[in-house]
């Protein structure tokens, strides 16, 4: 390595120049060249602003990203919003509609964030109306919509889902793995627990609350 290589170096370095940028400039390795510069105090102030200069530019970026992602995610909302607003003079007299949309607003995890629509009940004609309004209403396939069980230790895992399963129709490899609440089984009233369905579905939660809003409002003019 020639003395030149090195007086070069610390002019590009003393300009506020990266390692990278030296080392590609020159053809020298980032090895020799922190062996240059290690010691010199006024390379480490280089370095710090450097290292102030691109976690500026990172945050920059990253603020971006995240309005661009912001802005992509009202776009998306709003598209499923106005698809249901068009949709919902055609469906609001349906009454499987208006029985999907009602259990939802009452039993539905209608206040929580996903994309993801849940409903749990332990009556079976609850959770099948709203497997049929998913399916008819919402045109969900089949193989999108997911049951989970939560038991009491004392109720059979195999006993309940075979009855949920012929129920409901959905397949057992359609079931997440049965949750098991600790504890005696208080009343004896779940005989075959509670059942959660999930119906997975691009703003389907998004079309079901603007439904929602928009029937409330018919039913409070009446």
């Amino acid at each position: 390595m020639s003395r030149n290589d090195k007086h070069l170096a610390v002019i590009l370095r003393r300009k506020g120049k990266s390692y990278n940028f030296i080392a590609k400039e020159l053809g020298v390795p980032k090895s020799t060249l922190s062996d240059w510069f290690q010691d010199l105090t006024w390379s480490k102030v280089v370095k710090s602003r450097l290292t102030a200069r691109a976690n500026l530019m990172a945050r920059k970026r990253m603020k971006i990203i995240a309005a661009a992602q912001k802005k992509r995610w009202r776009e998306w909302r709003e598209r499923h919003r106005l698809e249901a607003i068009n949709e919902f003079p055609g469906l609001k007299n349906d009454h499987l509609f208006t029985a999907g949309l009602m259990l939802y607003w009452a039993e539905g995890d209608n206040g929580k964030t996903g994309s993801n629509v849940r409903l749990t009940n332990i009556d079976p004609r609850m959770i099948k109306v709203f497997i049929n309004f998913s399916t008819s209403i919402c045109k969900v396939v089949r193989e999108n919509i997911r049951i989970g069980l939560i038991l009491y230790p004392d109720l059979d895992d195999k006993v309940c889902k075979n009855f949920w399963h012929k129920y409901t129709g959905i397949p057992f490899n359609q079931f997440h793995k049965t949750q098991v609440i600790k504890g005696n089984h208080p009343t004896k009233r779940l005989e075959y627990g509670i059942c959660m369905v999930r119906v997975g579905g691009g703003g389907l939660k998004e079309k079901i609350r603007t439904w929602i809003d928009l029937y409330s409002k018919e039913l409070m003019r009446v």
